[in-house]
């Protein structure tokens, strides 16, 4: 039944000429617009999958119609089409490769900070937000950021507010970049991190963009001070939450930072 439905539309098109050119053009410039207007507006792998079927679906119609102007656009598209998926989920494919998660030797070396380091920061944080100063401070969970203290300034020091406090010190030669704390020493200061690809408002800044993109890529938690409002964010899992006072940012951290399993 299907079968001779599919043959009467194939009979009709091979005999009519001009029904076959005005479809033809009609198909190709509709599956032109459909799949560039999806590949603009969204660029996760569901929205492929679904350009992906759309290709295979209208190549087999100007296969099955021999549509002389469709048919040779649809089988470049759909030969490329894995070509074009790498290319568009390039920032996702990296994310992927970043990530190191921990041996379980290195898990269960893990510290969690003491209740004492979550209150230096927290007192740092604030008190840097009163006076603008920025900051990017990082806790390391079960997914290793040796690949970023590598490139970064190495200190091995204990958590302190006033410590903290120097290093972001407008003044300081580690201003720029994040400081990376596991456990209750801050291993580095300096630490560049890859900035996060989603669509963002431009009033963000690269230390929020920063901290989003660590929170994505690892189970991080970031806390982060604008220079610009000195208002304080918290980026965990490429979330970000704003902290109204330092009692709130101290029940986060002491309930996000928890030990290691």
């Amino acid at each position: 039944m299907f079968q001779e439905f599919l043959q009467n539309i194939k009979n009709f098109f091979d005999n009519n000429l001009i029904a076959t050119i005005i479809f033809d053009g009609w198909l190709s410039l509709m599956v032109i617009s459909i799949v560039v207007l999806l590949a603009l507006k969204f660029r996760k792998a569901l929205s492929l999958a679904i350009i992906g079927v759309l290709l295979l679906a209208f190549w087999w119609v100007a296969k099955l119609l021999d549509l002389s102007v469709s048919l040779p656009l649809y089988t470049i598209a759909t030969t490329n089409f894995v070509v074009i998926c790498v290319v568009i989920m390039a920032p996702e494919l990296r994310k992927m490769m970043e990530m190191q998660p921990k041996s379980n030797q290195e898990k269960a070396l893990i510290v969690s900070p003491t209740q004492a380091t979550i209150e230096a920061v927290s007192d740092a944080v604030f008190n840097m937000a009163s006076i603008k100063v920025g900051a990017l401070i990082t806790f390391e969970q079960h997914y290793s950021l040796e690949q970023y203290s590598e490139r970064a300034i190495s200190l091995n020091a204990d958590v302190s507010r006033e410590l903290l406090e120097q290093i972001f010190i407008k003044d300081s030669p580690l201003h720029d970049g994040g400081v990376i704390i596991r456990g209750n020493k801050i291993i580095c200061a300096a630490a560049y991190y890859t900035l996060t690809q989603v669509d963002l408002d431009k009033t963000i800044g690269s230390r929020h963009r920063a901290g989003i993109g660590i929170s994505e890529i690892t189970d991080s938690l970031t806390v982060i001070v604008s220079e610009e409002t000195g208002d304080v964010h918290v980026a965990n899992s490429g979330f970000m939450k704003i902290m109204s006072n330092k009692n709130e940012l101290i029940e986060y951290l002491s309930t996000y930072l928890g030990k290691t399993v």
